[in-house]
C-alpha cells in the first residue's frame, strides 16, 4: 500500500486515495467530500449522509492533511475548489466522476508493472485491518467505519497471523495441569 501511494505523482488522486486509506472513507464519501467538512483543528472529517444515510466523523491523518494541502496549493488560486474537494476537470461544481478513481488505480498499477489487485474498497479494508491489528476494538472500529451493526465491521477484519499468535491460550494462562 505504501509503495503504491508514495509512487503517485498526480496530487489530486494521491490526496483522494490517501484520505480514503487514512480515514476509511468509501469512494462515494471521498468523491462528495466538501472543503468545509475537513476540520483540521479537530483532526476529523465530517462525512455527510454516508451509505446508511447518517452522518459521522472520520479520522483526519496529519500526513494525509499535508498531502491535501499540497494538492490544494498546486492549483491556481482561481481554480481551487470551494465546494467539493475533488472536482471534475470540465465542471468544477460537480464531484469527480465515480469511474475516474478505479480507472486511475488500474492505470497506476499498470504503470508500476503490477497485476491488478487494488480497488477503491481495498483502501477502506486496509484501514479497518490496520486498526484491528493495532488493537482497536470492534465497537470503536464500527463507529470509525460508519456501520450500523458490528457484524458489518466484523466482515472487514480477519485474524492476522500476528494477532492470532499474540493471544495467550487461557489454559496456558491458568498454569495448565500436570500431565
Amino acid at each position: 500500500m505504501r509503495v503504491f501511494l508514495s509512487s503517485i505523482t498526480d496530487l489530486k488522486f494521491k490526496a483522494l486515495l490517501c484520505l480514503m486509506f487514512s480515514s476509511g472513507l468509501r469512494i462515494g464519501e471521498a468523491r462528495h467530500l466538501k472543503c468545509p467538512d475537513i476540520e483540521h483543528s479537530r483532526v476529523r472529517i465530517l462525512v455527510r449522509a454516508s451509505k446508511n444515510r447518517s452522518s459521522r466523523y472520520a479520522q483526519l491523518s496529519e500526513r494525509a492533511w499535508q498531502i491535501v494541502l499540497q494538492y490544494w496549493y498546486s492549483l491556481p488560486a482561481g481554480k481551487r475548489p470551494r465546494d467539493f474537494l475533488f472536482t471534475q476537470k470540465r465542471d468544477t461544481s460537480k464531484p469527480i466522476d465515480h469511474q475516474r478513481v478505479p480507472d486511475f488505480i488500474l492505470a497506476h498499477e499498470k504503470e508500476l508493472g503490477w497485476e491488478h489487485r487494488f480497488t477503491c474498497h481495498t483502501f477502506r479494508h486496509a484501514f479497518a485491518t490496520y486498526h484491528y491489528e493495532d488493537g482497536t476494538d470492534l465497537l470503536t472500529l464500527k463507529e470509525l467505519m460508519g456501520h450500523r451493526s458490528v457484524s458489518s465491521t466484523a466482515v472487514y477484519v480477519h485474524l492476522s497471523s500476528r494477532a492470532f499468535h499474540a493471544v495467550q491460550n487461557p489454559f496456558d494462562g491458568m498454569g495448565g495441569m500436570e500431565p
